[in-house]
């Protein structure tokens, strides 16, 4: 990669930027790698700190790059395959999940939970909140509503909140008959609560897989799960159940 100053492009500078840099990320730099300063990339590239900042926010939004707190951005492990299957017929917490239990609270859910639910806007269900890592690393985190019409023998359940109030949740969620579910992906901003969770900075680009789990004609319980979208990429097919692999065309050398 030389140190010419970018030429006058069709597309927008910021873009073929890009473009350069990922030559770079090939050629020069290693997984885990510190990026040079802002500052120097830019008089090496011959661009506007601005236009640079586009085309490392882009970089980083396709899962090249890391932003790091108190590191700085560095170059980006290869990214985990996490396999969204089209099995119908299985419980949040059953045999194989790969999720762990967090806690459990009881408050009103957002409204669009609520309303997706059929539950009043103020009426209190189930939290339950999960979190999933690969190789040590977090790479989602999740927020599972369920309502307690889903789950009407939980009184019985001593523990009052922690990870041993949510696994009994999820076993009383099994009691059900599953009908099926059905899933949306979409892109958003990692939440301050999220953030902290992934081990992130608050906007950091995150994909939301929304699930809604069928039983009784109705909405038996709605999963918002936050996956990092620098290290995640969302595949789908009918492997039935969730995997995390490694793209062998991402590989670390």
């Amino acid at each position: 990669m030389g140190t010419t100053q970018l030429e006058s492009v069709p597309e927008p500078k910021y873009w073929h930027l890009k473009t350069v840099l990922t030559e770079a990320l090939d050629s020069e730099f290693s997984v885990g790698e510190i990026l040079p300063n802002e500052r120097d990339l830019a008089a090496r590239f011959g661009v506007a700190r601005a236009t640079l900042r586009q085309a490392l926010e882009q970089l980083e939004l396709e899962g090249r790059l890391q932003r790091r707190r108190g590191v700085g951005t560095t170059v980006a492990p290869p990214r985990v395959g996490v396999a969204v299957g089209t099995e119908q017929h299985a419980w949040p917490g059953a045999p194989g999940d790969a999720w762990q239990a967090v806690d459990c609270t009881v408050a009103a859910p957002p409204a669009a939970v609520a309303d997706a639910l059929e539950t009043g806007r103020d009426e209190p269900v189930h939290i339950v909140r999960r979190t999933r890592t690969t190789h040590g690393q977090p790479v989602a985190a999740e927020l599972l509503y369920i309502p307690a019409s889903s789950v009407p023998d939980l009184s019985a359940i001593d523990a009052p909140s922690g990870p041993a109030r949510a696994r009994a949740v999820l076993r009383e969620l099994q009691h059900l008959e599953l009908e099926g579910q059905d899933r949306a992906v979409e892109l958003g901003s990692a939440r301050a609560d999220d953030a902290k969770e992934l081990d992130r900075l608050p906007g950091a680009p995150v994909l939301v897989v929304t699930t809604r789990f069928h039983a009784a004609g109705s909405t038996a319980a709605v999963s918002v799960a936050t996956y990092r979208a620098d290290t995640c990429r969302l595949t789908f097919g009918d492997s039935g159940g969730v995997e995390i692999h490694e793209d062998p065309q991402r590989r670390a050398s």
